[in-house]
């Protein structure tokens, strides 16, 4: 299976995109889904009205789910409510009705990486594509799962569960059910379904697709969000540049606009020079329906449906380098192209390291050979945060 996470910039035609790339998967005979919790642009971009409950054919080949996040927060929020019922009831507090039930801001990422899971875990795709939100949302998106499931692994410690055979008995005598036990199961739940999730993002089939104009600062936008996605380990599998003019023009406005998208297009081949850069044409209108989208997949060649799956399991892009014997230190390398010095952070916390590139952060726990060093410097150099580690000689082995 294939998992394509379309992003962006806010209004480069993401959905668009998106539906174009699930199609092209399509047409060259995969079983794709479009994903996407947007309530009416997908609607208009495929010609058809998508349900929330079950997926809705498109064309051969190609289905759509519009998820609802209302539904699924209420969904959610019920069965909670009825798992807590006896503790609720020794409170004295009133049930929510159905009717009455909000979702909370968000309720949008949850019920997305919900639906992603369940789908990555079916066997009806071979293709699955994701029209996310913003570049720089989808990144905090996509570290949410292992962000969590750290602060669950903090605040409820597995290990602290030693003495729950007590509570059954605890439980009798206080005659309700101890909170602490149901606790731990809602935390058990929860690690379940966000491992889950995490396995869906972690796949090697897994990759992120940015969609942006060919504006004067393409380039210096996605910069960021490159370094932001590479912090986290996420895969870039191709930029596709949207609405380009066709050159040489005659006339004097439309010849120099197709001169500058030329000039950011130039750029960005200069920023990703790992990453296919995909020229998608301006069909002089928003494309509506299958027939338009077949048009700018044609202008592609369908280059845009074309990712082939990764092989085999994806390894940690972060590597430590031994150089024990030349330099006395152990150096852990974190590749992130695009990042800048002044937007780099480094702070260790015990056994573990908080990198900082701009707006985005990440905490790694250090392999055990780092733990037993200290910090000793780090650089930034060809793309990669380089940080040295000498062995503390109060804990590091001591050699006969």
């Amino acid at each position: 299976m294939r998992i394509v996470l379309v992003t962006g910039p806010g209004g480069a035609g993401r959905t668009t995109l998106a539906a174009a790339t699930a199609l092209a998967g399509a047409r060259r005979g995969a079983r794709a889904l479009l994903l996407t919790t947007e309530s009416s642009a997908p609607e208009t971009v495929l010609g058809t009205p998508l349900g929330a409950d079950a997926p809705t054919q498109i064309a051969p080949g190609l289905h759509a789910l519009r998820i609802d996040p209302g539904d699924r927060f209420r969904q959610e929020f019920l069965a909670f409510q009825e798992r807590a019922g006896a503790a609720l009831d020794l409170l004295g507090a009133s049930p929510l009705d159905e009717d009455e039930l909000t979702e909370l801001p968000g309720s949008e990422d949850f019920a997305l990486l919900h639906a992603l899971r369940a789908e990555h875990a079916s066997d009806d795709w071979d293709l699955i594509v994701v029209d996310m939100p913003s570049a720089a949302e989808t990144i905090r998106l996509l570290a949410l799962p292992a962000q969590v499931r750290r602060y669950l692994r903090r605040l409820l410690p597995p290990e602290r569960q030693a003495a729950r055979a007590l509570r059954p008995v605890l439980a009798q005598l206080a005659g309700v059910p101890m909170p602490a036990q149901k606790l731990y199961d809602a935390a058990e739940r929860w690690e379940s379904e966000l491992a889950a999730v995490q396995r869906a993002i972690d796949d090697p089939g897994t990759s992120v697709r940015l969609v942006t104009d060919a504006g004067p600062v393409a380039a210096a936008n996605l910069r960021t969000i490159r370094a932001g996605l590479a912090l986290h380990g996420r895969r870039t599998d191709g930029v596709v540049v949207n609405r380009l003019l066709p050159t040489g023009s005659a006339d004097p406005f439309l010849a120099g606009l197709s001169g500058s998208q030329q000039a950011a297009l130039k750029a960005l081949r200069e920023e990703f020079p790992d990453v296919p850069v995909h020229e998608v044409a301006h069909l002089g209108r928003d494309p509506r329906g299958v027939d338009e989208l077949d048009e700018l997949i044609d202008g592609t060649a369908g280059e845009i449906g074309a990712a082939g799956p990764a092989d085999g399991p994806r390894p940690d892009p972060w590597t430590v380098e031994d150089r024990l014997a030349t330099d006395g230190i152990l150096v852990w390398r974190v590749p992130l192209p695009g990042a800048e010095r002044k937007g780099l952070g480094l702070v260790r916390r015990g056994d573990e390291i908080v990198v900082s590139v701009g707006r985005f952060r990440r905490i790694r726990t250090l392999p055990s050979a780092l733990r037993r060093c200290t910090v000793s410097g780090a650089g930034l150099r060809d793309g990669a945060l380089e940080i040295r580690f000498t062995p503390d000689p109060g804990l590091w082995p001591k050699s006969d």
